[in-house]
């Protein structure tokens, strides 16, 4: 039977202490409330196409910076954070896939104990109204997650906490429930310009500006049909995602921690990829080998696409 909770503990503490119960790295509360700043910057970025065909980030976009539209009566933010860390490296020459996705599909390893949360808060406190999301649908999770001072947005743009670095997934639930927030994070970037020097493709056009047409984390999955041919050549061996602006952040060099969770392993071949025997996968065989992995979201043709030109490229 589980110990009874002192009768002074607070909601605050009695959602921290269930959040980390159920896995969660960190978790941090925001005052729900219209993204004035973020939504100005966010309507720039739009306007200078940044965003290339992500299509859904214009549409939703009155979603996105106002948490009212997306659960009426909305009170409060919640943020988690979940460690996805795994010291294995990518293997040296071509065949790299992004962290995230060595293991299984991050936005059910993250999204079923945040559901689990959504449930219990509107067990624990009547008349509550729990929305939760993981990477799917119109919120802002990173900048949620600065708000409840999980961590910082990075030059990268890439959220950065101090106890990890920025190897975590995050996921937000919405909730009607009044809860007292806690301090927003503040920047720890300093002078340090790692990353915007280390990107293949020069897709950090400024300090926390993200230019999607440029990032090959964008044009190995989100992006449909030939990769344009000026960055074709500096895949630099990545056939799904990006890491390299992570890997040189000094914030992880110095901080990540393993996570200890076996779904965040790296599954058989990811770590050196048989790419002569990938480039010509079926739909049925990419569908059977990468079974409840984030790497679907490529598509065959696409992880087809990526795998071909990074075996005519440089150094294959």
């Amino acid at each position: 039977m589980a110990p009874r909770r002192r009768a002074e503990e607070s909601a605050e503490e009695r959602i921290k202490a269930e959040a980390l119960s159920l896995g969660f790295t960190a978790v941090g509360i925001a005052r729900a409330e219209k993204l004035e700043r973020e939504a100005d910057r966010l309507r720039a970025w739009l306007d200078s196409a940044y965003h290339a065909t992500m299509e859904w980030m214009a549409r939703r976009y009155a979603e996105r910076t106002d948490p009212e539209r997306v659960l009426p009566g909305v009170r409060s933010v919640i943020v988690v954070a979940m460690n996805y860390y795994h010291p294995a490296e990518h293997a040296r020459g071509t065949g790299r896939i992004s962290r995230y996705a060595w293991g299984d599909d991050y936005h059910e390893l993250l999204g079923a104990p945040l559901r689990t949360l959504g449930e219990w808060l509107e067990r624990e406190f009547p008349g509550a109204r729990a929305k939760t999301y993981a990477d799917t649908g119109p919120v802002m999770e990173k900048a949620w997650a600065e708000r409840a001072g999980i961590g910082w947005i990075g030059k990268h743009t890439n959220l950065i906490t101090r106890e990890r670095g920025s190897w975590v997934f995050l996921g937000v639930l919405l909730t009607t429930l009044e809860l007292t927030q806690d301090a927003p994070a503040t920047d720890h970037c300093g002078t340090c310009t790692l990353c915007l020097e280390a990107c293949p493709t020069g897709a950090i056009v400024d300090p926390y500006v993200l230019d999607a047409r440029r990032c090959i984390s964008y044009l190995t999955i989100e992006h449909r049909g030939a990769i344009p041919a000026e960055f074709e050549d500096a895949l630099d061996g990545w056939i799904f995602g990006c890491d390299t602006c992570q890997d040189v952040c000094p914030w992880n060099e110095r901080f990540a921690e393993p996570c200890g969770r076996e779904e965040c392993a790296p599954r058989e071949g990811l770590l050196e990829p048989p790419l002569a025997a990938w480039a010509g996968l079926t739909d049925e065989e990419f569908s059977r080998l990468f079974e409840g992995s984030a790497i679907r979201r490529a598509r065959p043709e696409g992880f087809r696409r990526n795998v071909r030109a990074v075996l005519s490229g440089p150094g294959a």
